[in-house]
C-alpha cells in the first residue's frame, strides 16, 4: 500500500457538517430510503465480523468485529444514512467484493447512527473507505469510486495482508457464494494454490519452494515471482523487532544486514519510499561486496512492491545516480 492515504477522491462524497441536530438517526439497519441493510448489501445480517461477506459494524460491536482482522483483511465503508449516494456506494463496494471469494469482508458503518465511530475516525466527508489488517487502519480514499478503480485497491489491500500473514477467509451465505461462483476469476494454478495454503499454515519455507517449482516450470511466472519475494520478505522479518533493529542501523550506518533489516520492516508497514530511499543511500556509502549486497536487497524489495509501482520506477533512476 502507499506511504500516505490514495488521493481522496472527493467527487461526490458528502459534507458531513450538513448533520445537524435536527437530522434523526434511522432504526437500525434502516436506510433512508426504507430499505434494510440486509436486504441492500447481501449477508450484512451474519454474526458480526465471522461470517458473511458485508457485515454491519455499530459503537456496540466494532471492537469485536476488529479482532477478526488478525486473520482477515476488513474493508471499511463509512457512510450516513441521511446521504442514500453513499449508501448506494456500499453496494457497490460488495459487488466488487464478492468476486474474492471471502479473502476480504466489508464492514459497514452507518456513522450518522453511530456517533462514537463518526468521533472515532473524525470522518467530515462520506463515503470514506479503510482497510483493517491486524487492527491497524490503513487509509484508502473518500469519495465514491467506480468498481474499476475498486479492484486495483483491494487487489493492493490483499497483498499488503499476505505481507502480514493475514491470509483467512471468511464463511459466505449461500446467496453470496452463488454470486461468487459466476463472476469469480479463475481459481490458482495448482502451485500457486498450495503456497497460498502454506503461507495460511505457517510454513513459509513450503510456499517459498512452490513458488520456486512455478517458477522453473514458467520462469516468465510473474505472480510466482512477485509471490517468491513477498514470502522471502516474511521469512526475513519473521523474528524481527523493530526497535532493536532501528537502534542496531543507526550505530551502524553501513551495516548491511543492519540496514536491509530496517528496509525490510518499513516496506512490511508500507513505508516504501523510506525503505527505497534508505537502500540508495547504502549504495552511495558502500563499495565492493558490501555495494553489491545492498544493491541486489533493493532489487529484491522492487520485486515484492511490483515494477510497475511509481515508487518503484522512481527509485530505479536514483539507484542508476546512485551506481554511476
Amino acid at each position: 500500500m502507499t506511504d500516505q492515504p490514495t488521493t481522496p477522491g472527493l467527487r461526490g462524497a458528502v459534507d458531513l457538517t450538513r448533520l445537524g441536530a435536527t437530522s434523526r438517526p434511522p432504526a437500525t439497519g434502516q436506510t433512508a430510503t426504507g430499505q434494510t441493510a440486509t436486504r441492500r448489501a447481501g449477508s450484512a445480517a451474519a454474526v458480526p465480523g465471522r461470517s458473511g461477506l458485508v457485515v454491519e459494524a455499530s459503537d456496540a460491536t466494532f471492537s469485536e468485529i476488529v479482532n477478526v482482522s488478525v486473520s482477515v483483511p476488513l474493508l471499511l465503508v463509512l457512510w450516513a444514512a441521511q446521504f442514500p449516494e453513499s449508501r448506494d456506494y456500499l453496494d457497490t463496494v460488495a459487488t466488487v467484493a464478492q468476486t474474492y471469494g471471502g479473502r476480504v469482508q466489508v464492514v459497514s458503518i452507518d456513522v450518522e447512527a453511530n456517533p462514537g465511530l463518526l468521533r472515532a475516525f473524525q470522518v467530515q466527508t462520506v463515503p470514506v473507505t479503510m482497510g483493517l489488517i491486524q487492527q491497524q487502519p490503513v487509509p484508502l480514499f473518500a469519495g465514491p469510486q467506480p468498481a474499476e478503480q475498486l479492484r486495483p485497491v483491494i487487489d493492493e489491500l490483499l497483498a499488503l495482508a499476505v505481507q502480514h500473514g493475514v491470509t483467512g477467509r471468511v464463511e459466505l451465505g449461500q446467496e453470496t457464494a452463488t454470486a461468487e461462483d459466476d463472476t469469480s476469476e479463475p481459481a490458482l494454478p495448482p502451485l500457486h494454490q498450495r503456497a497460498y495454503e502454506a503461507i495460511e499454515g505457517g510454513d513459509l519455507d513450503g510456499a517459498a519452494a512452490a513458488y520456486r517449482q512455478a517458477l522453473k516450470e514458467n520462469p516468465a511466472d510473474a505472480d510466482a515471482e512477485l509471490g517468491l519475494a513477498q514470502v522471502g520478505l516474511m521469512q526475513r522479518t519473521h523474528d524481527a523487532d523493530l526497535q532493536t533493529a532501528r537502534a542496531a542501523a543507526a550505530d551502524h550506518p553501513t551495516d548491511v544486514a543492519a540496514q536491509t533489516l530496517v528496509a525490510d520492516l518499513d516496506v512490511l508497514g508500507g513505508h516504501v519510499e523510506d525503505a527505497f530511499l534508505r537502500l540508495i543511500d547504502l549504495v552511495k556509502a558502500t563499495s565492493g561486496e558490501d555495494r553489491e549486497r545492498a544493491r541486489a536487497h533493493l532489487l529484491e524489495l522492487f520485486s515484492v512492491v511490483g515494477s510497475q509501482d511509481e515508487r518503484v520506477r522512481k527509485a530505479r533512476t536514483a539507484l542508476m545516480s546512485a551506481l554511476f
